[in-house]
């Protein structure tokens, strides 16, 4: 409860004010707790910055199984589906709108570029769960390589923006990590 009041502080004050200038006091006093509070549930800037983008993620990927249930009998537009999803939710959320605005090493963006290990992993774990619940067929290790090849494109294609084809071009890679002949 408290940590996630922590959180949604941490969020509004991203989005109103940039990540490189909300100091942990600032959340603490929006969530209307103690400073030590904030370092007590994250252990300092880096971890709540980390939980931030976590639970960010998490929420995307909620959307992204959301969108591939709609196409239960193929893999490949579940995969377009999701990407679509994600390549829009990520165009519509403030924070990462934020994210990809703001200046320097000291915001958010290496969360999502060369400190994003923690968030590729979270996606691309719930990506391998979804594929074994729905599709058994799959081998482990082929949908272990989809979900790498397809969290690492879309997350490149949320931080450079490309063609309106991204989506349709990520699940036709999907298809062939996952030798599916249906592209």
């Amino acid at each position: 409860m408290i940590r996630d009041a922590l959180l949604d502080a941490a969020y509004d004050l991203a989005v109103t004010t940039g990540w490189q200038r909300v100091r942990m006091v600032d959340v603490a006093t929006a969530a209307g707790v103690s400073r030590q509070t904030v370092y007590d549930q994250f252990g300092g800037r880096d971890g709540l910055a980390r939980e931030l983008a976590l639970r960010e993620t998490a929420r995307f990927v909620d959307g992204v199984e959301r969108a591939m249930d709609g196409h239960p009998g193929d893999v490949v537009k579940a995969m377009e589906a999701a990407t679509t999803f994600a390549l829009k939710a990520a165009n519509d959320n403030p924070l990462v709108r934020s994210i990809l605005t703001e200046d320097g090493d000291a915001g958010l963006l290496p969360y999502m570029t060369t400190r994003a290990e923690p968030l590729l992993a979270a996606a691309r774990e719930r990506l391998v769960t979804y594929f074994g619940r729905h599709w058994p067929e799959i081998d482990a290790a082929v949908a272990e390589e989809a979900a790498e090849v397809v969290v690492r494109l879309t997350l490149s294609y949320i931080v450079a923006p490309g063609p309106k084809t991204a989506a349709r071009r990520i699940a036709a890679v999907a298809a062939r990590v996952l030798d599916l002949r249906r592209v």
